[in-house]
């Protein structure tokens, strides 16, 4: 099960995302990064996080540990913006806290240029995603992290922000294990993901056992009141199952095509020239921010 600490200093808000998590110091001395149940994504992310997380961990994939986190609002009563205090207040009791990766840097394309990543791994980690219909990893938006990048370790991947994922859960009455999806801009797909040798591998871990030991970690709170579910067991048993009869449909929804950095450039080209279009000269030369990565994230700025 996952261990429960009590946030005993609050350090900062994270703003590179939509759900405003913060930085805390733990009862235990560790430092995390907190999801709480009171952001506009809802319980369901939280609920997502846990079970790709703890399914990531168990496969072997890196992903940060994750805790569950008693949180006082009071600790936060310093915090300068409205907005964000509502959050707190809204999230007073258990919330979700994620093991703090000191100066880890955010994947983005440029890194991306430079960095080597092993086909069999990039195959793991798309296998994950598209088991758990993860469409949350493109190039533009790769919630991977890049960490340890000091001293003599060698860097490595690290899988993080999984509340996009599980899509199904949010209509349960259409739900199709064996649906595909498209994974063609993943963040890892030109690196020739090895994605069948992934699905040889870890399919058969994937067992209907594991999947209740990992569902049986998300906290009663979190599954309660789902319509047309009686009980959180109930719903626990939902998403096993469906996760389970995911699995033995791998044949349908693996995906095994993606373009080359060549052709992503090509597309992002197109996509640039398509944009210009209809605008006013004055307005060509302002460059097209929509769908670009974000500036790199340097999570040891918040540690102040």
């Amino acid at each position: 099960m996952l261990r429960e600490v009590a946030a005993v200093r609050y350090i900062a808000p994270l703003r590179s995302g939509g759900s405003v998590p913060g930085v805390v110091e733990a009862d235990d001395l560790g430092t995390y990064v907190v999801k709480f149940t009171g952001s506009a994504q809802g319980r369901k992310a939280l609920v997502a996080e846990v079970i790709v997380g703890e399914l990531a961990r168990a496969l072997g994939l890196r992903f940060p540990e994750l805790v569950l986190v008693h949180f006082d609002p009071e600790i936060a009563d310093g915090e300068p913006h409205q907005e964000v205090r509502d959050l707190h207040s809204a999230s007073a009791g258990i919330n979700l806290g994620m093991d703090f990766l000191p100066g880890a840097k955010d994947f983005t394309p440029e890194v991306a240029e430079t960095f080597r990543v092993d086909p069999l791994e990039a195959g793991r980690i798309v296998w994950l995603d598209a088991l758990t219909v993860n469409v949350d990893r493109t190039v533009h938006s790769s919630n991977l992290m890049v960490w340890p990048t000091f001293g003599t370790a060698p860097p490595h991947l690290w899988l993080i922000d999984h509340g996009a994922a599980l899509v199904f859960h949010h209509r349960w009455d259409a739900t199709e294990p064996e649906k595909a999806y498209d994974f063609r801009h993943h963040a890892l797909g030109h690196y020739a993901p090895d994605v069948r040798a992934a699905d040889a591998e870890l399919a058969p871990r994937v067992t209907e056992r594991l999947l209740r030991e990992i569902t049986a970690e998300v906290p009663d709170a979190w599954l309660a009141d789902e319509p047309g579910f009686a009980t959180p067991d109930e719903l626990r048993d939902a998403y096993a199952g469906y996760l389970h009869a995911r699995v033995r449909a791998s044949a349908a929804w693996l995906p095994t095509d993606f373009p080359t950095r060549e052709e992503l450039a090509a597309e992002e080209a197109l996509r640039a020239a398509k944009s210009q279009r209809g605008r006013p000269k004055w307005l060509q030369q302002v460059p097209d921010l929509h769908g670009k990565p974000a500036a790199e994230q340097d999570w040891s700025v918040h540690l102040g």
